[in-house]
């Protein structure tokens, strides 16, 4: 009986010291999924909606808030509360979150449009003007089969993308930098040169079918 109890305690110090190593273990892969997360999160672009507040009274909102439709009607000034946040003369609305630097990705659907533009703009854009007429908006546009590049109204061709069901852009804040992306195969179709002055908010104008925007997402590797 003496020789078995003097086993046991032989035996318990060994048990004592696993667990030690075992929550260090479990503490260092914890401590990696974090990191992972976070990395993950640093990637990630910025999560936007449409700001319904923004919208011309010819567009409207669905999908939470996400896509946005044309009509040829829309809905009469006088039903829409006094606001002088909406775009007054143009086809336009903005997203709900403005980006003050970071790169970030974010893509449109296109359904039934053949008229169009997607970029960013100015957070205190005129409301009397549309994105691509002037100088603080930085704009792809799609028309007449071709795509183009807008700022201050002047354009310029865009080659080597058609009319694609999806579309991507990349904005480099720091970089100064808007990117039209290609998403079937994950590349740069052309890149405009920006001077960001300020915080900078995704913008979008149409004149028929419906945009789908689909933001947080992070920024496709090679990019």
């Amino acid at each position: 009986m003496v020789e078995c109890r003097a086993e046991t305690r032989a035996v318990l110090p060994r048990r004592k010291m696993a667990l030690p190593f075992a929550r260090s273990l479990c503490l260092c892969r914890c401590g990696a999924q974090r990191l992972g997360v976070a990395a993950a999160e640093a990637r990630r672009g910025v999560s936007f909606k449409l700001e319904e507040k923004t919208a011309h009274s010819s567009l409207a909102l669905f999908k939470g808030d996400t896509g946005v439709k044309y009509g040829m009607v829309g809905l009469e000034p006088t039903m829409l509360a006094p606001n002088v946040e909406r775009f007054r003369e143009w086809a336009v609305v903005l997203a709900d979150t403005v980006v003050t630097g970071g790169r970030h990705y974010w893509e449109v659907t296109v359904k039934r449009s053949q008229q169009f533009r997607i970029g960013v703009a100015d957070v205190d854009l005129s409301r009397d003007s549309c994105i691509g007429v002037d100088d603080r908006s930085w704009v792809f546009a799609y028309a007449q089969r071709k795509w183009h590049t807008m700022l201050a109204n002047e354009k310029a061709p865009v080659e080597g993308i058609g009319h694609p069901e999806k579309v991507g852009l990349l904005l480099e804040y720091e970089a100064r930098k808007l990117s039209l992306v290609d998403v079937s195969r994950i590349a740069v179709v052309h890149t405009l040169q920006t001077d960001f002055r300020g915080p900078v908010v995704p913008a979008f104008a149409l004149w028929d079918g419906e945009l789908l925007t689909h933001s947080g997402l992070e920024v496709p590797e090679g990019l």
